[in-house]
Parts: structure tokens; sequence; C-alpha cells
């Protein structure tokens, strides 16, 4: 059901959001992930559309304190959750700041650590891609990798006419998740992201979220292996 939260494992909860329209009428669902640190504040990893049901439930949780874009494609709805909660810091890469000059940000998604979650979350950061920069954030109690938009997977029927072929040669309607084609030829520094890749690899995954697919929720270091060969066997 939209909106309501979903236990994902221990401190992390999911809640499903409304469908967006994204470039050339590309329908997308939206989630977001919601992770209690262990000083007992809310980590809100792309945020879907605020509701006040969602809002109660995310409060039953604990303080909302940092909000996480992860990508410059995912902050449509950032604004809302900032003016819910003026007190919370905002995350994200750098180039949203100029997209988006009208969201106030509290600092950048780097290699650095941030030490406000550094003890409960790893992040890595894949750039050099034309399409957008991703932060990828591994949630150790739960032992769940995050992936925003560079893996994903739709059900055949889920898209129509064109876009269902345009889908399919794409591989977002492949057997199993998978980074689709078009960021796969978008990555203009190789060898750097295969050095991220083998970051996330090394992560002890067992589960693996995505904004747009159902989840993996065992064997989620192979999973990773399998989804990322086409680059790490280059």
């Amino acid at each position: 059901m939209t909106g309501v939260l979903q236990e994902f494992g221990p401190e992390i909860w999911i809640a499903d959001g409304p469908i967006v329209t994204a470039a050339a009428g590309f329908h997308y669902p939206t989630r977001m992930a919601i992770i209690r640190l262990s000083e007992g504040g809310l980590f809100l990893w792309s945020p879907i559309a605020l509701t006040e049901d969602l809002r109660a439930e995310v409060e039953s949780l604990g303080d909302v304190r940092h909000l996480i874009a992860p990508n410059s494609l995912h902050h449509l709805f950032v604004g809302d959750w900032q003016q819910a909660y003026p007190g919370a810091k905002t995350y994200a890469l750098p180039g949203l700041r100029q997209k988006r000059k009208d969201l106030k940000f509290d600092g950048d998604l780097g290699d650095a650590p941030i030490a406000d979650w550094a003890e409960d979350i790893d992040l890595v950061v894949m750039r050099g891609n034309r399409i957008t920069a991703e932060a990828v954030f591994f949630h150790r109690k739960s032992a769940t990798v995050l992936f925003t938009d560079l893996i994903q997977h739709f059900q055949p029927q889920w898209f129509k006419g064109w876009r269902a072929i345009v889908a399919r040669l794409d591989l977002m309607v492949a057997a199993e998740p998978s980074v689709p084609r078009k960021f796969r030829v978008a990555f203009t520094d190789r060898p750097a992201a295969r050095g991220s890749v083998r970051r996330i690899l090394d992560w002890p995954a067992e589960k693996v979220l995505m904004a747009h697919g159902e989840p993996i929720t065992e064997g989620g270091r192979d999973f990773l292996n399998r989804a990322f060969r086409w680059l790490t066997d280059q």
C-alpha cells in the first residue's frame, strides 16, 4: 500500500510512494527507506511524497534528522520534507545544488564518511556517469545495500507500446534486476567506476534495495557480483 511503512530488517523500513512521470513519458514507482541510527535519529533515503499518514508513521519511529537525495534525479519531494522538518540536515551530491537552487543543502555526499551516521552506514559514490552520479549506501545492521537508479527491475507489462520495446532493449525488464544499458554506456571513466563497484562488492551484503524494483532479500553479495559482471570482468 502506498505510503505504508514496511519493516525491511533491523532498524530499516521502506515505504512505496506514487508513480511519477520522467523523461519521454516513462512512468516510475517511487520508494523511500527509513533507517533508525544508533543514536535514535532517522535517516531518510530518497524521500517520497509526504502525506499526513506517512508523516505520523515516520514520527512513531523517532526524530527525522537526515534527508538524503541519493542522485540528481531523486529530489522531487525533498522540499516538502524540509518544510515539515526544518531541523533536519539535507545531503546530496554536489551537482544537485545547481539543479535545485530553491533547496538548502547542509552537506555533500562524497567519499569521506559523514560523522552523524558513520557508525551505522557506509557510502560509495559512483561518479563519471553522464546521466547522474549516484551515492550507494550500506546499512550494516540489516546488511542492506541501497541503490537508486543504477539497478532497476520492472515487470514486462509495466510499460506499454514503444516504451515496452525500449525497456526490453535497456534491460529494465530482464530476468532479474540489472544495470540498465543506458547507464552502462554513460560511464565516461570505466576504471573509476570499476574501483567504486569493487568497494561495494566488499560489503557483506545480504539484501539489496532499489527505488525501482522488488528488493533482493537474500544472497545480496552474489546478486551484486552478477549485476556488475559487465564492468568487473573487463
